[in-house]
Formats: structure tokens, C-alpha cells, sequence
């Protein structure tokens, strides 16, 4: 897969996530101590975020990292 698609399907999912709990972009970004303009960066995949801003993203959500990248998993 490359790159970038695997960057728009995660962006994807992490908006899924937030959008399913009810939570804004900026309501997120405050509660992992970022700006709105990085949760929509990430969001459309315009990013490639470290594993630790993932950790914090999957934190921001209340779910486990694997959630976030695995695409058939409950939330």
C-alpha cells in the first residue's frame, strides 16, 4: 500500500472514531493539547503522524492504539 493512500484511510478512521463519540476536531485537539489545523491535517492524511501523536490521538478518543488502524475493529 502506499503511502498516501495508507495516510487517507487512517485519517479516515480516526474522523469515523471522533465523529461516532460525538467529538469536534476542536474538542480533541484540546484534550491532546494541539491545534484544530492538526486534527484536520491528520484527518484528510496530509500529515504522517509519529506513533506517539497517534497514542495521544487513540488517548483523545478513550480507545486502544490498534482501533485506529485496524479498519474492521468495534468501537
Amino acid at each position: 500500500m502506499q503511502k498516501e493512500v495508507f495516510l487517507k484511510i487512517l485519517g479516515e478512521r480516526i474522523r469515523e472514531i471522533r465523529e461516532r463519540k460525538g467529538i469536534t476536531q476542536k474538542q480533541l485537539a484540546h484534550a491532546i493539547d494541539k491545534d484544530q489545523q492538526s486534527i484536520q491535517r491528520l484527518e484528510t492524511g496530509k500529515i504522517n503522524p509519529s506513533i506517539y501523536y497517534l497514542l495521544e490521538v487513540a488517548h483523545g478518543l478513550e480507545v486502544e492504539l490498534d482501533i485506529l488502524i485496524i479498519n474492521d475493529s468495534k468501537v
